[in-house]
């Protein structure tokens, strides 16, 4: 099972049914004397640290294959609101933090677009006394897209 992660606060194309809990995943980690070493000289000289760059790659992603194992045993489909976070531990170690909402989602039906010469304008369901009827159905209005309609908010 793949569990699909958004840093906003829906899945697109899918309907959130169910929000489980937060799920989190971190690492702590220290930097290596030799490549700390060689980043102070690299500071002097300008340009990328690659070597903290590689390290913190490396945390980000143990931090999310953690945070998705839990996730997993939830029998999350997806994490949602997915949010970053460091904080120094020690003198030379930090900790990345990954957290999120752990929700089951489907996926939502496409909708057909209709030509505009087929398109009906919906009728009225107002009475003569211009109250809404609510023995009848409101009609559907087959033009609205999937991003306009309303989301499941996993924190409210």
């Amino acid at each position: 099972m793949t569990v699909q992660l958004s840093n906003l606060e829906h899945l697109p194309n899918y309907q959130i049914t169910e929000r489980l809990d937060v799920v989190y995943g971190s690492t702590v980690r220290s930097k290596h004397v030799g490549k700390d070493l060689f980043a102070g000289l690299k500071n002097i000289v300008g340009g990328e640290l690659t070597a903290y760059t590689e390290l913190l790659e490396e945390s980000r992603q143990e931090a999310i294959d953690r945070m998705v194992i839990k996730a997993e045993a939830l029998g999350a489909d997806a994490v949602v609101g997915l949010r970053f976070s460091t904080s120094s531990i020690a003198q030379g170690a930090s900790e990345l933090f990954v957290y999120g909402t752990a929700v089951k989602a489907v996926p939502m039906p496409q909708q057909s677009i209709s030509s505009p010469s087929s398109h009906q304008p919906p009728s009225n369901p107002s009475g003569p006394t211009g109250l809404q009827n609510h023995d009848q159905a409101a009609p559907q209005n087959p033009n609205v897209a999937a991003d306009d309609l309303p989301r499941f908010n996993p924190f409210g």
